[in-house]
């Protein structure tokens, strides 16, 4: 399944492939990877296997932008039930910034692809977007892409409504899935017992209007979490 899922993202991905293609093609695969999950916990829970660990990966993130990048992982972590910790710390080069993630294993799997897919194409939406003269381009180029993960984030929340409109419940799927959700909470609480949620960030570009449209075109697939963006955004 995933790899019919990347061989459908590889295509998405390709800069031959039209914007209505790519939006077919990752629709496409966000919808199977969203059911590639579902399916996997329901299937353990109707065999009788033992339950699966919760398991856990570290994503380095690469700059430029982290903390933009950073939101738009947690978005997409959210969405596909995980969650996610932001680790932070300041080096000679900087600052350096990685997500803990916390999921079953076909969730966080779902969770690297689409975020890898994700990051080309927010890296190609940011520099086709003409940057509006007298704005500072990198506060300009920050809030486009907080303006992109808040559309994505919108578009998931009705993907998932819809579906449950759709799609009747099955037998024990609410229950099998929250039992699973808080099992990934207690995972994060036993490594993180004294996590604190960020304060909100004050952004002074005005290029969120143009990075939440952007966001509503983009391709819902299932990408990679790469360690490095395959693509990297401009400076």
């Amino acid at each position: 399944m995933l790899e019919k899922v990347r061989k459908l993202l590889a295509k998405a991905e390709d800069p031959a492939c039209t914007r209505e293609e790519a939006e077919a093609l990752t629709a496409k695969a966000a919808e199977l990877i969203g059911k590639y999950g579902i399916d996997q916990a329901l299937l353990a829970a109707t065999e009788g296997e033992r339950p699966q660990a919760v398991g856990n990966r570290l994503v380095e993130l690469q700059p430029p932008y982290l903390r933009e990048k950073a939101h738009l992982l947690h978005v997409v972590a959210t969405s596909l039930r995980c969650r996610s910790v932001r680790l932070q710390h300041r080096t000679r080069d900087g600052l350096r910034i990685s997500m803990h993630l916390f999921g079953f294993e076909s969730d966080v799997a779902g969770v690297e692809l689409l975020f890898a897919s994700l990051l080309v194409q927010a890296a190609r939406g940011v520099l086709t977007e003409p940057v509006p003269p007298g704005e500072q381009v990198a506060a300009w180029r920050r809030s486009w892409l907080i303006g992109f993960s808040s559309a994505v984030a919108h578009r998931f929340a009705e993907a998932d409504r819809r579906s449950r409109a759709a799609t009747p419940d099955q037998p024990g799927m609410a229950l099998v899935l929250a039992d699973r959700g808080r099992a990934v909470d207690v995972a994060v609480d036993e490594q993180y017992p004294d996590l604190r949620t960020a304060r909100p960030r004050r952004l002074t570009g005005g290029g969120f209007d143009a990075g939440n449209a952007a966001g509503q075109r983009a391709d819902l697939g299932s990408p990679r979490v790469p360690t490095a963006a395959r693509q990297p955004l401009p400076g």
